[in-house]
């Protein structure tokens, strides 16, 4: 796995009381990485939970869809937080 691509950020999922650590690929739109988060967490839980929205949880910043990761301020260690 190229590390040089990718940063490492801390998701929670307050809906199901779950927190990941997750390297995202620095050259998706946030749009792509959302639903990619969402597709490991149905995985892992077995429940068809979509979510739409991920915010910054210092800054409070809601990510768009169409920002490419790299574009934005997340970088390793940035705790996001991932809603409905």
């Amino acid at each position: 796995m190229d590390l040089n691509n990718k940063v490492l950020v801390n998701i929670i999922v307050p809906e199901i009381n779950q927190k990941y650590d997750v390297f995202l690929p620095v050259n998706k739109k946030i749009g792509s990485i959302i639903r990619l988060v969402n597709k490991s967490i149905n995985e892992l839980t077995n429940e068809p939970i979509a979510f739409k929205h991920l915010y910054n949880e210092e800054t409070k910043e809601l990510y768009d869809y169409d920002v490419l990761l790299i574009n934005s301020k997340i970088r390793n260690g940035s705790k996001l937080i991932l809603l409905r």
